[in-house]
């Protein structure tokens, strides 16, 4: 999954990061409405944590934006404010969540992940094919019963493979899903991953290797 959180205490807005990078999430991290609207014209996100008193541009004009492209991407508006008319004005903009500051981060994990769930056809929320069972609230995965440790962007590849149903996914697109933007696109990070996490998946192979087009399993 990714995620650009668009926060403009800076301290807040990297400690939200990091906490979901360490739920195996891709995230992009920017301060302002302005810088905001640039990663949103240019990158596909699948769920954008919007605070909604920001700088250069306010937060309601980037929901808005969001919201003229059609994209899939969800909204989870966060404010200091919890009335409820504010939360009501929040929604009728087109924020998909609401969170008022300042909010539990099991909350906040539980709240993104039921968003990126919304993002694409609907999936059950435990994801299991060929004898892989990958339930991403609890972090786990198992093969055939038996428990895999996986480190976070292992478990975020795979997530990105159960979640394609069988269909091949290139190279570019786990590098988009699986990684943030600092990364090098001409790295071999993708293969290097793909090679680990099939080994600690164990045999016979799953993840399958489409000349040219990338990987399904």
């Amino acid at each position: 999954m990714r995620v650009l959180v668009v926060e403009d205490e800076q301290l807040l807005a990297d400690a939200v990061a990091t906490g979901l990078r360490r739920e195996a999430m891709a995230v992009d991290v920017v301060y302002d409405g302005a810088a905001a609207l640039e990663r949103i014209e240019v990158n596909d996100y699948d769920v954008v944590v919007l605070d909604r008193d920001l700088p250069l541009v306010h937060g309601d004009d980037v929901c808005r934006r969001l919201v003229e492209l059609q994209v899939p991407t969800r909204v989870l508006m966060l404010t200091a404010s919890g009335d409820v008319s504010d939360r009501v004005e929040g929604l009728e903009i087109g924020a998909d969540d609401y969170l008022p500051k300042p909010f539990a981060f099991s909350e906040l994990i539980a709240r993104v992940r039921a968003l990126g769930r919304r993002t694409s056809v609907p999936l059950p929320p435990v994801l299991e094919r060929a004898g892989i069972r990958l339930d991403p609230n609890r972090r786990e995965v198992a093969r055939d019963d038996r428990e895999i440790q996986l480190a976070p962007k292992e478990f975020a590849v795979l997530e990105v493979l159960m979640r394609s149903e069988g269909a091949v996914v290139s190279a570019e697109q786990l590098l988009e899903k699986a990684w943030d933007e600092n990364t090098d696109p001409f790295t071999n990070v993708v293969r290097v991953t793909v090679m680990t996490l099939r080994r600690k998946l164990g045999e016979p192979p799953v993840i399958v290797t489409v000349p040219g087009s990338g990987y399904r399993i």
